[in-house]
């Protein structure tokens, strides 16, 4: 039997043949709970996670409070993780959507990291 999580797994192996992230251009992936939002930059070449953000981080937890809805978490995710990217002098990125469509809370992440000033 297909369920979701078993598709997302499909779709998630498929995603990681096409990309992989180096130094210059690290792979920007996100990962999505019930409540929570999750986002990492990583080097796949040595394995190394450069910059992770998720919506339980201190820096933005005043802005969240303020914050309506799970969408809205995702694009404030998204800004700060670029924030922090620009700081390690990281300007671009390769997008891995982890098996979830393109679409509501990835979609906001993309948005506010574009927004930052990644270039994906």
């Amino acid at each position: 039997m297909i369920n979701k999580s078993n598709s997302r797994e499909r779709s998630k192996i498929k995603i990681r043949k096409k990309i992989s992230g180096t130094p210059e251009k690290p792979r920007l992936t996100v990962y999505r709970s019930l409540k929570q939002i999750y986002a990492q930059l990583i080097d796949d070449s040595s394995g190394n996670v450069l910059v992770g953000v998720s919506s339980l981080s201190k820096e933005i937890a005043e802005d969240l409070k303020n914050c309506k809805g799970k969408v809205s978490k995702g694009k404030l995710v998204g800004t700060l993780l670029a924030k922090k990217a620009a700081e390690k002098s990281i300007v671009g990125c390769v997008f891995d959507r982890n098996g979830y469509r393109y679409h509501g809370r990835i979609q906001a992440i993309a948005e506010g990291a574009r927004e930052g000033g990644l270039k994906f």
